[in-house]
């Protein structure tokens, strides 16, 4: 309430105002022809105050323009009869600009928040384009006074714009309305109507002098790419309509898209086709844990029926099985496969020598477009002593075959923890090392709690706020040093994994000598369209972001590719809107949309929905009776806004709420289809049913249980 009381004050004195205005016709004195018949009055008064005059008249046009009262134009007028040209454009600029500002700020002090939380995820393309290029806009809006000046007021302060910026675009912006009105005011005499100020080819002037800011920013653009590819000779005749550079997700997909279009594409893989995904991301880390969870089942026999559960297995065996999935995957990302397809696979390392060249070993070769999907690596923090030691990464985990006594795993996020109970599952004494306060720092915290609880209960240590100083290495010996809380922590190791994340692979193939940007967060800078600074050169996957999955390099392959071959007939912007990943630890986590640190955070209100998966009869019947549904809807509506679901096969269960959030389907729809029973997807439906029981309408029910009583006699 002490939050609200500001708004409900400024609310009542703007009410009064308002009010006060109509109620006792204050109209009447902000019209022409008022002014006209006080305008040899209001000149004597002038006469003889001149300061205080021009001070009043700079007051009341503050306070008509920040209440968004009529009579601005009027106003306007009257600065120009009464104080001629030059005074009266400096005084109107100033006052209109500080009048707008206030109603641009009242707007925003009252209404934005509400607009935000309310109508936000419809609003964050209008609220990237702002902040992006909200300046051009209000320019062009300002520069034609057919648009009404307080409705742009009001409407801009519900936007992100800064203020600073509204009053600098809008001072410049509304000079060109100013001069006309007010060199109107000073021929006062000869206006019969507001009409008789802006004809209709004064206004086409307005409106064509609007869309210059437009035009003249597209131009820049077409300015700037030409002096970009100036350096540059453009071959007359082409290779290929596109080049792929990485072998990944998104260089496969890209392939595929150009191909089935009937385009000539190459494909350059220096390495192994199929990317990190294949080879050392999702593919062997899922076989490993598989592996994993057979053992946790031996290890659980009594929770099964089971005296005791024992296996018996050879560490380097199941590295060997590891390589054994891989090679039966690989089929399906080979270069045979793809070159069946119609793709040129072309084996070697690409260097990007032009935006239309691709050296390849010895080879150049001549493209229309290229598609930049090289991956990332994962990053090595620059611990003291570091270089000392044959480190782990996710890259080199799966050349081990000697099963180490003691692991370090470094890194709190997705693949440090599914990394981390792996090892430990097949024996290994793992420490978890995290710097920040939690593991899974991207979740809610009672998540990051059930998954930290269950690593303790296998025996995982696992050290949150503890940050790494220094790896030391004493004979035989190696140990990291941690600092936690300024106290330091040794922690004892055979091997050490760095699984801190990860880092785009942006350099050493030629995009830094052709001037391609890269962003600050060390990918490669894109707009919408996943082009680059270069209009031909588009990316996709990890090296583009924002995300660093499989999946959604998949989805801006999709735009890279028809982008690069179609865009100069239709553009499609990344749709980013509904975007699941899930982190395969036991029990897995998956989450689609909002979590409730991300609401609060953005400020969003939401309600939470909660049903304890220990309550389904499939993970009863399973020993599977863990975990949660929390799904966050809009308060009073059934509209989904986010789900985190932890449990036995999460990352499938989830997939009715990815659909239903993409379809716009809400709460109700899903407790209205049917689900087979017994099964995991069951949650979903039950979720939905605690959502609807928290909802129900007791006023309507008290009437219907009156009824049926009634019927009973």
């Amino acid at each position: 309430m002490k939050k609200m009381l500001p708004r409900i004050i400024l609310m009542l004195v703007i009410s009064i105002l308002a009010y006060a205005f109509y109620a006792y016709d204050l109209r009447q004195y902000l019209t022409l022809e008022y002014l006209k018949s006080q305008q040899q009055s209001f000149a004597t008064f002038y006469a003889a105050h001149k300061i205080s005059a021009p001070a009043g008249y700079v007051g009341i046009y503050i306070l008509v323009a920040a209440l968004s009262l009529p009579g601005a134009t009027v106003m306007t007028l009257a600065g120009g009869a009464l104080f001629g040209f030059k005074l009266g454009t400096v005084l109107v600029s100033f006052a209109s600009t500080i009048g707008a500002t206030l109603a641009f700020l009242v707007s925003r002090f009252l209404l934005r928040d509400f607009v935000q939380k309310r109508f936000g995820d419809k609003l964050q393309a209008i609220n990237r384009g702002i902040e992006k290029d909200g300046s051009f806009y209000l320019f062009s809006l300002r520069l034609v006074p057919i648009f009404p000046f307080f409705v742009i007021n009001l409407a801009m302060g519900l936007t992100p714009i800064k203020t600073l910026s509204f009053y600098l675009v809008s001072q410049f912006g509304m000079l060109a309305g100013t001069f006309v009105y007010v060199n109107a005011g000073t021929q006062l005499g000869k206006i019969e109507s507001l009409e008789d100020i802006l004809s209709p080819g004064l206004l086409l002037s307005f409106a064509l002098l609007g869309i210059f800011p437009l035009i003249a920013k597209k131009a820049m653009e077409i300015i700037k790419a030409r002096k970009i590819f100036s350096r540059f000779t453009k071959p007359k005749k082409f290779d290929y309509n596109l080049i792929v550079i990485g072998g990944g997700s998104a260089g496969l997909v890209t392939s595929y898209i150009a191909a089935t279009v009937r385009a000539r594409v190459a494909l350059i893989e220096k390495h192994k086709m199929g990317g990190d995904c294949l080879n050392t991301g999702c593919v062997p880390s899922k076989a490993l844990i598989r592996s994993a969870k057979i053992i946790s089942y031996a290890n659980r026999a009594k929770d099964f029926g089971f005296k005791s559960g024992r296996f018996e297995f050879d560490f380097s065996e199941l590295m060997e099985r590891v390589q054994n999935i891989i090679k039966k995957v690989e089929p399906h990302d080979s270069a045979d496969r793809y070159k069946k397809l119609g793709v040129d696979v072309i084996e070697g390392e690409a260097k990007v020598i032009s935006p239309f060249e691709i050296q390849v070993n010895d080879k150049i070769f001549t493209t229309r477009n290229i598609v930049i999907a090289t991956g990332a690596r994962p990053f090595v923090p620059p611990i003291k002593g570091i270089e000392q030691i044959k480190y782990l990464t996710s890259d080199n985990v799966w050349e081990i075959r000697k099963r180490p006594e003691r692991m370090v795993v470094l890194g709190g996020g997705p693949i440090g923890c599914e990394l981390t109970q792996v090892f430990s599952r097949v024996g290994i004494k793992v420490t978890q090392v995290e710097m920040m306060p939690r593991i899974m720092g991207r979740e809610d915290p009672e998540v990051s709690d059930m998954i930290k609880q269950k690593f303790e209960s296998e025996g995982i240590r696992v050290l949150t706020g503890h940050r790494a100083k220094e790896i030391i290495v004493e004979g035989d010996r190696k140990a990291l040093i941690c600092d936690h809380d300024g106290e330091e922590i040794h922690l004892e190791f055979d091997e050490i994994l760095i699984a801190v994340g990860r880092v785009a692979n942006t350099r050493g193939f030629g995009l830094e000598d052709i001037g391609v940007e890269i962003s600050k967060n060390g990918t490669i800078e894109t707009d919408e369209m996943l082009r680059t600074n270069f209009s031909n050169i588009f990316c996709a996957g990890d090296v583009a972001g924002p995300y660093q999955f499989t999946h959604t390099a998949a989805h801006q392959a999709w735009y890279a590719s028809v982008n690069a071959l179609f865009g100069k007939f239709k553009s499609f912007k990344v749709d980013y809107r509904v975007i699941p990943w899930a982190t395969f630890t036991d029990p897995e986590v998956a989450r689609v949309g909002l979590n409730e640190t991300e609401a609060k955070e953005k400020n969003i209100e939401y309600e939470v929905t909660r049903y304890g998966i220990d309550d389904l009869d499939r993970a009863i019947a399973d020993s599977e009776d863990h975990g949660l549904v929390k799904v966050l809807t809009p308060p009073g509506k059934d509209k989904i806004l986010g789900v985190t679901i932890v449990g036995a096969h999460a990352g499938d269960i989830i997939s009715e709420y990815i659909l239903a959030m993409k379809q716009g389907l809400g709460l109700n729809k899903i407790l209205g289809t049917i689900h087979i029973y017994p099964t995991m997807a069951e949650a979903n439906r039950y979720a939905a049913g605690e959502w609807k029981k928290a909802h129900a309408p007791e006023k309507v029910l008290q009437w219907i249980g009156n009824y049926h009583s009634w019927m009973r006699g």
